[in-house]
Parts: C-alpha cells; structure tokens; sequence
C-alpha cells in the first residue's frame, strides 16, 4: 500500500514538474520575448516622411528567432522584452539599419556582361552573383549602347525608419 501511494505521489511529481511544463512549452508563452525565442510579430515600416513602405497586418505575420540576425539588430532589440499583444515604435538610424547610401556603389556594366537578348529598360532589376554565391539585386539606373548603369544600394540605404511593432505570440 505505501509502495503503491509512494509510485502515485512520484508520478503526480513527474507529471506536474517534468511533462506539463514541457508540453506547455510547444504551445507559445505569456512571458517576456528574449534572446533565443522564436516569435511573431506584426510590422509596419514607416519612412522618414510618413510613407508606410510595408507592412505585415493582414497579412501573414513576420516569423523570426531573436538574436540570430535574420532581421535588423534594433528591431530585434526591441521585442525583447514585449509580452504577448504588447506593441513598441522603434526609430532606427540609417546606419543601424540598411547604411548609408554609397555611390561607390553605383557601377557601369558592359553590353557583353548582359544575357543574350537582353533589352534593359530604365528602373529594371537585375542580379548579379558573386564569386561566393551571394546574389545582389541593382536597378537599372541608365542604358547606352555600351551597357547599362547600375545602383547596387539597398532600396531602403540612406534613410532613418520607423518600426511599429506587435508582439503576436512566441511561438
């Protein structure tokens, strides 16, 4: 009878310490996001000007895992802490976000270098593949008989923007 009692008692542990919490743990969390979380999150991106570049609301939501670099540092930054249905706005300097924009980085391309039947047109996007596999996105900036005239900066280099942030659920 004891053995018996003592096995229930010790069960009851092992299922209150050990696989609840566990099995709680796959269903998201009511506490604070921190490093190494994986969450969703809504997102509005507003420019200097008040333009909404983007946004995720209404549509799927942005999954990421904080701390490991798939999304600005800052904007990370900013959802540690947030529990569950709480919202930030979050100003990130240029530098901090996509960098300062950079005319070393606007280049000419020979007509030889462009795909066989080609026609490039003003305001194109092409790609460009590096020696390590790493592909780039420029635009087309102008077009001459000899080639066309590239800007290899980011869409978004250059500006200062605003984040509005909501923390979904960490999933």
């Amino acid at each position: 009878m004891i053995k018996k009692r003592l096995f229930s008692i010790v069960s009851a542990i092992v299922v209150l310490c050990i696989i609840v919490p566990f099995a709680l743990s796959g269903c998201g969390s009511d506490g604070p996001a921190k490093e190494g979380d994986k969450v969703s999150v809504h997102y509005t991106l507003i420019l200097e000007d008040g333009t909404v570049y983007e946004t995720s609301v209404g549509t799927t939501p942005l999954e990421f895992v904080i701390g490991s670099g798939q999304v600005l540092e800052k904007f990370e930054q900013a959802v540690i802490g947030l529990k569950p249905g709480e919202s930030i706005t979050v100003d990130i300097e240029a530098t901090d976000a996509y960098g300062e924009y950079r005319d070393d980085l606007i280049f000419d391309v020979s007509k030889d270098q462009l795909e066989e039947g080609y026609e490039p047109q003003v305001g194109d996007t092409v790609y460009w593949q590096d020696t390590a596999g790493y592909i780039y996105s420029l635009v087309v900036l102008a077009v001459s008989e000899n080639g066309i005239t590239v800007d290899a900066n980011s869409a978004l280099a250059g500006q200062d923007l605003t984040f509005e942030i909501e923390l979904l659920k960490i999933v």
